[in-house]
C-alpha cells in the first residue's frame, strides 16, 4: 500500500510539474537584463538615460545586466532577443515605441520573458509598454518660454505630430499669453541634425527668440545654435541647464533611469502588470529641470504651485474653473 501511494504520490508530482511548465512565467524575480537601444547608448539624452536605468538596476538587483545597440529592425530584435535568453535574462527593456510592435510578435515564444517597451502598445501577458503622459511638461515649459519671450513668438522643433508635449507646450503658452505667435515646424526624425537646425535657422528669421527642440537626437546641436544667437531654449528629455543656464530656461525632463527602477522593482515583486502603463509628474518621473537665473523668483514661485497642485489633483491651471 505504502509504495502504491508513493507510485501515485510521484505520479501527481511530475504531472504537477509538466503542467506548470507549461505555463508562461513572465513575471518573478529578476535573474538577468538586458536592454536594446535603437541608436546607441552615448547620446547624452534619451539612449544614455536608458542605459543609466540599466545601471541602477544592476546595482541594486546585484544582478547581470546586457545591452545591445543598433536595434533597428525585427529581424535584428529577434536574434538578439534570442541570445538574451540564452544568457539567461528574464527582462528585456525596448528602448523606444518602436519595440512593442516587435515586441507583441516574439513575446509569444519567451513565456518566462517580460518585455518592456516605451509609448506603444503592448498586447500580450507578458508585454508592457511604459506610456509617459507628456502633455503636462509641455504645458509648464511653454508656460516658462511665454514668460521669457520679448518677441512674442514662439518656435517648437518637434520630431513627430503625435508627441502630446507639442500641444501642451502650445496650450500652456497661449494660457499665459494669448497674444503669441506659435510657429510649428517637423523634422520628421529623431535625429536629423540638418533638418532641424534648417528649421531653426527659418525660425530665427521670424524673430522666434524662444525654441523648443523636441527631439531627443538633436536637441543638443539645437540647443548650441541657439546659444551662439543669445536667444532662449527649452531643454527637452534631460535636464540640459549644463548646455548654458542663460539659454536653457528650463527642461522637460523624463526621468528614464527611475522609471526602470520602479519597474524591475515591481517585476522582481510580482507585481508588475501588463499592457499599456501610464506615468506623470504625479509618480516623480516627470519633471521641470533646474531654472535660469534669469527667471525672476515671483514667477518661479508661481510655476511650483501650479506643478504642486497639478500633482495633487491632476488638474492642469487652464482647466480650473
Amino acid at each position: 500500500m505504502y509504495k502504491l501511494l508513493t507510485r501515485f504520490g510521484i505520479f501527481f508530482l511530475c504531472l504537477f510539474l509538466l503542467t506548470a511548465c507549461g505555463q508562461p512565467i513572465s513575471s518573478g524575480k529578476i535573474q538577468k537584463v538586458g536592454l536594446l537601444v535603437p541608436e546607441t547608448v552615448n547620446d547624452q539624452v534619451w539612449g544614455t538615460k536608458g542605459y543609466k536605468g540599466l545601471l541602477k538596476i544592476q546595482s541594486r538587483f546585484d544582478v547581470d545586466v546586457y545591452y545591445k545597440e543598433g536595434m533597428n529592425s525585427q529581424l535584428i530584435v529577434e536574434r538578439a532577443v534570442k541570445e538574451f535568453d540564452q544568457k539567461g535574462v528574464n527582462l528585456i527593456f525596448g528602448h523606444g515605441n518602436e519595440y512593442a510592435e516587435y515586441f507583441n510578435e516574439i513575446s509569444e515564444n519567451y513565456p518566462h520573458i517580460h518585455f518592456i517597451s516605451f509609448n506603444g502598445d503592448a498586447k500580450n501577458s507578458n508585454t508592457t509598454s511604459l506610456n509617459f503622459e507628456a502633455y503636462a511638461m509641455g504645458f509648464f515649459g511653454g508656460m516658462v518660454a511665454a514668460h521669457m519671450t520679448k518677441t512674442n513668438q514662439l518656435g517648437i522643433i518637434a520630431a513627430f505630430d503625435w508627441q502630446p508635449e507639442i500641444q501642451g507646450f502650445r496650450e500652456g503658452a497661449l494660457y499665459y499669453n494669448k497674444d503669441l505667435l506659435i510657429d510649428i515646424g517637423y523634422v520628421g526624425h529623431w535625429d536629423d541634425d540638418p533638418k532641424a537646425l534648417e528649421i531653426l535657422e527659418q525660425m530665427i528669421d521670424k524673430n522666434i527668440d524662444v525654441v523648443y527642440p523636441a527631439g531627443d537626437g538633436y536637441n543638443v546641436p539645437v540647443i548650441e545654435r541657439v546659444k551662439e544667437l543669445g536667444l532662449f531654449a527649452i531643454g527637452f528629455i534631460s535636464d540640459q541647464s549644463d548646455l548654458g543656464e542663460t539659454t536653457v530656461l528650463t527642461s522637460t525632463v523624463q526621468h528614464v533611469d527611475v522609471l526602470y527602477e520602479v519597474v524591475a522593482d515591481k517585476y522582481n515583486k510580482n507585481k508588475l502588470k501588463s499592457g499599456n502603463l501610464s506615468f506623470d509628474f504625479q509618480d516623480d518621473v516627470i519633471s521641470l529641470g533646474k531654472y535660469s537665473p534669469l527667471l525672476d523668483e515671483n514667477f518661479v514661485q508661481t510655476l511650483n504651485k501650479q506643478i504642486k497642485e497639478y500633482k495633487e489633483t491632476g488638474i492642469l491651471p487652464n482647466k480650473k474653473e
